[in-house]
């Protein structure tokens, strides 16, 4: 079941809530976004899967935004050999991201499986902004616990928001083929309201659910991964979305961060031999060339 890019698949997100309204989930299958983020940055296997669960946990939060134009930035900094990862989703839950240093790896775990939290260290902070487009966005920010993303996130929720949380996430990544992978995610939050007795149900479900990955390998849909958590309670679909790795960069995008760089620096982009400048979205690789005759009208712009 672990796929490739090729393979064309839509990845979704389902958000579901118990009939009573004591638990919501948010389950997501983001293989096709994994893949994708593995073919623009060249990852090794212990970076993708460590990129694939933040891309995944920030498609999740994204799509419970619930405001268009609004977006959610995970950034993680836990003095690894990974360095800076970094994953934006707007409230659809479309997602980006990029890491400094996509081709380091580390050995597997003795268990044979990747050991993302020595890639992405714990020595650091995890921080989350909320953009709804207008104000000042929302910033929290709290100490790793491990590094190895869901564990992080599942904390921040404990800390920063004072919501009892899960986050599952997994990204699986072929042995022989680091571009087949399978990845998603499952978040289950209790709500204000929820007796003691639906805090025990659900525990324990999660004490016997399966890892992520495993159940999508096994074809299980994210509906009946959201069930099988729901064991014992009345489960309603709230929302479906289709999300995917989108980058909104543009050619005038790219302009207007050119006009922040000091002039001199700015007109010094250009190449001597080809009298180009050549600018690269950190996001997606999309490359930008810009003529000596276009520096200097932004300069220009600049100027006013």
């Amino acid at each position: 079941m672990i796929r490739k890019l090729e393979d064309k698949i839509v990845d979704r997100i389902i958000r579901c809530i118990t009939a009573d309204g004591a638990v919501m989930a948010a389950a997501i299958d983001s293989t096709y976004m994994v893949a994708t983020a593995q073919q623009i940055h060249n990852t090794s296997p212990t970076a993708t899967a460590a990129l694939g669960r933040l891309l995944t946990g920030a498609s999740v939060m994204g799509s419970m935004l619930k405001k268009t134009g609004a977006t959610i930035t995970l950034k993680i900094n836990g003095g690894g050999p990974a360095g800076t990862l970094v994953a934006i989703a707007d409230g659809n839950g479309n997602c980006r991201g990029y890491m400094d240093h996509p081709q380091e790896d580390v050995p597997l775990k003795p268990n044979g499986k990747l050991d993302v939290g020595a890639l992405v260290g714990a020595d650091g902070l995890l921080g989350v902004i909320r953009d709804y487009g207008e104000g000042e966005p929302h910033m929290g920010q709290v100490r790793l616990r491990s590094g190895e993303i869901a564990e992080d996130l599942t904390g921040y929720y404990a800390e920063s928001e004072q919501i009892p949380t899960v986050f599952a996430l997994g990204v699986l990544v072929d042995k022989t083929d680091s571009t087949k992978v399978l990845a998603g995610g499952l978040l289950l939050q209790v709500l204000p309201g929820a007796l003691p007795e639906d805090y025990e149900k659900l525990e324990k479900n999660v004490e016997t659910l399966p890892p992520i990955t495993s159940m999508l390998a096994g074809g299980m849909t994210i509906e009946e991964i959201c069930q099988k958590a729901f064991a014992g309670f009345d489960m309603e679909i709230l929302d479906e979305y289709q999300v995917g790795y989108v980058c909104p960069c543009s050619r005038e995008r790219v302009e207007a961060a050119l006009l922040t760089l000091p002039q001199e620096e700015l007109l010094g982009l250009a190449s001597e031999e080809t009298g180009t400048a050549e600018v690269c979205c950190q996001y997606c690789g999309k490359k930008y060339t810009l003529s000596q005759a276009d520096l200097l009208e932004i300069s220009k712009k600049r100027k006013k």
